[in-house]
């Protein structure tokens, strides 16, 4: 009789311990970040030379819009290039603020060959960050009729 005292609860601790054991299963998940480097350009800047004082150049027109950038590389850069030259005697150029821990080379003169315009980017993510262009002529260009300049802007490896 004791026996079955005893033996009673190790075999309902052997029954419980047997209907909670739970199947189980593996599954390999895999993973991947690709290089992600992007830029946009909000505002539509518009610049027009209309005074000088007498004696000077025509006095320079400047305008501003914002850029934002991601990238997940390090030592990246921006360029910039526009699509066709601006006429004789005329000229634009674009200075870029530079996200946190990179370097802004100041007013860039723009021409159909890239300029690095922002270097020594790591990854980051920024946004309101200020561009201002500045278009300048000389009275030798004499009137130049509205037209418009394609910026292209690139990130890339730094150098």
């Amino acid at each position: 009789m004791k026996f079955f005292r005893y033996a009673a609860p190790v075999v309902a601790l052997l029954a419980l311990s047997a209907a909670s054991a739970s199947a189980q299963a593996t599954q390999d998940v895999t993973l991947e970040v690709q290089a992600v480097n992007e830029i946009a350009f909000t505002g539509s800047p518009s610049l027009v030379i209309s005074t000088a004082t007498a004696g000077s150049a025509p006095t320079s027109a400047t305008a501003n819009a914002t850029y934002a950038v991601t990238t997940n590389e390090t030592n990246q850069k921006i360029t910039a290039q526009i699509d066709s030259d601006t006429p004789a005697g005329v000229t634009l150029s674009v200075s870029l603020a530079a996200p946190a821990g990179a370097t802004s080379a100041g007013a860039v003169l723009l021409g159909t060959t890239a300029q690095d315009v922002v270097t020594g980017i790591g990854t980051v993510n920024a946004s309101g960050l200020n561009v201002t262009y500045t278009l300048s002529a000389t009275a030798a260009a004499g009137v130049v009729p509205s037209t418009s300049r394609t910026v292209t802007y690139t990130i890339t490896a730094g150098a």
